[in-house]
């Protein structure tokens, strides 16, 4: 197996600096929200932009809904697929989405009409990485707007591999 090689493009400082700015914004639009994390890319950003929350005295109910459109692909099937539901009632309640990566849009949007079927008054969505191809689609919260190499680390993947990383870094 030939050796990846990898650039890190976002290291932990920038990641942990741009997720409080995060939080500080979302914040101030939190009224009573439940944070629901896109698995599995997103659990990373999600748990430092909730204990970020707890820091500022927000306390939101957590949960999260497993969607699928990669598989171990570096390219989206286009077809998004729930793979494990939420797990705690929404109805009235208004909800933050939490994805790792904006590319297509089409994850967010299948993502914000499955919770709204599921009776939330309103969705927010923040996806920590915006790719250059989402430029101009819907999104309330980005943390860093990326360039379009295919990207690993801060629970981006390669085939599985990769998501623990603590920085965000480019396969070269």
């Amino acid at each position: 197996m030939a050796e990846t090689r990898l650039r890190v493009l976002l290291d932990e400082a920038a990641i942990a600096k741009r997720v409080d700015e995060l939080a500080d914004k979302l914040a101030e639009v939190d009224n009573g929200w439940t944070v629901v994390a896109l698995l599995q890319g997103a659990i990373p950003f999600t748990a430092d932009l909730m204990r970020a929350f707890e820091r500022r005295g927000r306390h939101p109910i957590y949960d999260s809904l497993w969607l699928e459109s990669y598989r171990d692909e570096r390219e989206s099937s286009g077809k998004v697929m729930v793979r494990a539901d939420i797990s705690r009632p929404i109805d009235g309640r208004p909800v933050l989405i939490v994805d790792d990566v904006f590319d297509s849009g089409r994850t967010i949007a299948y993502a914000r009409a499955h919770l709204l079927a599921k009776g939330a008054t309103l969705t927010i969505a923040c996806a920590f990485v915006r790719k250059p191809q989402a430029m101009g689609e819907a999104i309330e919260a980005i943390g860093w707007d990326a360039p379009g190499d295919f990207l690993v680390g801060y629970g981006m993947d390669d085939k599985g591999r990769y998501r623990g990383l603590p920085y965000i870094a480019a396969i070269d």
